[in-house]
């Protein structure tokens, strides 16, 4: 029976809280689907202080952004990006196009096409997550995207320099310094001066997630996106501080990120409480950090490590890492996660930024259905069929008559019998045509 330590505060606002986000996109979305570059101008004005006479930035921009870049950054951002082209090259090589023959002559096949255009959100606020312009661009010209749009928005009315050089180094077509639901919109919409996508990827605020949610149909999304969650299995061979500094490590994503300790060892739990309340104070990001634990954190201890993962399992977390003596029990063990962080040598924070495996994840539950970003979002497949033995398609046109009549479809039913007749000799019970011969 697991016994907790430390549970989280129950918070009363949150739905209130959504409802008026939702409200204020709608809003805002409605306006810039009726009056186009001129609402996105007034919200960028509105929100980030910023309009400029073109949000698009011109190839020379560019380049003088990136050469205003420190080197040692620009080393670091290809190194990094270096790792997340590799992995992905790997995903996309594992997805194979298939044709097979089912019955003689009947060839069935899928092909994986990547979309036509993609949009790129990459968020900057306090944050700059430089770090998600490798994940959501590079994905998408590994999978084969012809055109990636990026927007991403200035950081107190100046321009995120590293972001930019990201956002080109990793192949982006065109990059917008445009950041919020206007971005989205932009992109999700199409303006005088946006082209529209047809998939929109990466993470944001609240209002970037709501806005995403609200135009999906419209465009594609990577995945409803929710604070970032971590989740820490342990045992008693784990080292309470390295879970400590872990814990905290993700808490300051913002103060309502939850950060979620499952442990076998209640002695180990309550060292790390010790380590949380002595660290917390010096921490520089200690105003979310410090929110995020106190209202969100949990510590949990299971009876066994089984146990364990099953009360792992049910809080579907964003991020899991696994501090155990045999770590990669857990990829048997476990089943819903966004992402795996095996052993005392990985930290979230690799993925995040880092180790190459997409930090675009699935949170609020969603784990138990989907995983994260990867190249196959960026392509559709797709099926074909044909048949080239007038035999099979008779047999197939004898099937779908009688399989189409159960289910009332009288229509159905008669393209299988043309077939069946044309193709077989088969008469047509509902028609005086005769078909002179066979033949494909």
């Amino acid at each position: 029976m697991p016994r907790m330590l430390k549970t989280p505060i129950p918070t009363e606002t949150v739905g209130n809280d959504l409802e008026e986000i939702r409200r204020r996109v709608e809003v805002i979305i409605a306006d810039i689907r009726d009056r186009g570059d001129t609402a996105v101008r007034s919200y960028s004005q509105q929100f980030d202080h910023w309009s400029p006479e073109s949000f698009k930035l011109a190839p020379e921009e560019v380049e003088r952004i990136v050469a205003g870049v420190p080197q040692q950054v620009l080393d670091d951002i290809e190194f990094v990006q270096n790792q997340v082209r590799t992995f992905a090259r790997h995903q996309r090589d594992s997805l194979r196009d298939v044709e097979v023959e089912t019955l003689p002559g009947v060839r069935l096949g899928h092909r994986h096409i990547p979309v036509d255009a993609a949009g790129a959100y990459v968020p900057g606020g306090r944050y700059p997550l430089t770090a998600s312009a490798h994940m959501t661009v590079i994905t998408a010209k590994v999978a084969g995207v012809p055109r990636v749009t990026a927007c991403t928005p200035p950081i107190r009315g100046e321009v995120p320099a590293a972001t930019v050089a990201a956002l080109h180094m990793a192949g982006a077509d065109e990059i917008l310094l445009l950041g919020g639901v206007q971005a989205v919109a932009s992109m999700a919409l199409g303006t005088t001066t946006v082209d529209a996508v047809n998939l929109i990827a990466g993470p944001g605020n609240a209002y970037v997630a709501e806005a995403k949610r609200q135009l999906f149909g419209e465009v594609g999304i990577d995945l409803f996106a929710g604070p970032t969650e971590t989740l820490v299995v342990a045992d008693e061979s784990a080292d309470p501080f390295v879970v400590a500094v872990d814990l905290l490590s993700q808490a300051e994503h913002g103060p309502d990120s939850p950060a979620v300790l499952v442990t076998t060892s209640e002695a180990l739990g309550r060292e790390v409480l010790g380590h949380i309340e002595r660290i917390l104070p010096g921490m520089p990001t200690r105003d979310f950090a410090g929110p995020a634990w106190h209202d969100h954190g949990q510590v949990v201890v299971a009876d066994s490590l089984d146990e364990a993962y099953r009360i792992a399992d049910s809080y579907a977390s964003e991020h899991v890492q696994v501090l155990t003596s045999e770590p990669r029990l857990a990829l048997d063990r476990m089943r819903n996660y966004g992402a795996l962080f095996l052993g005392e040598a990985t930290c979230v924070s690799y993925g995040d930024k880092v180790i190459g495996t997409n930090h675009v994840l699935p949170t609020r539950g969603a784990a138990r259905y989907t995983g994260g970003l990867w190249v196959g979002k960026y392509l559709k497949t797709v099926t074909y069929q044909e048949i080239a033995d007038p035999a099979s398609s008779a047999l197939l046109g004898q099937v779908c008559g009688r399989a189409s009549r159960v289910e009332l479809f009288e229509g159905h039913a008669r393209s299988g019998d043309v077939r069946a007749a044309k193709y077989g000799g088969a008469e047509l019970p509902w028609s005086d045509h005769r078909f002179a011969g066979t033949g494909a």
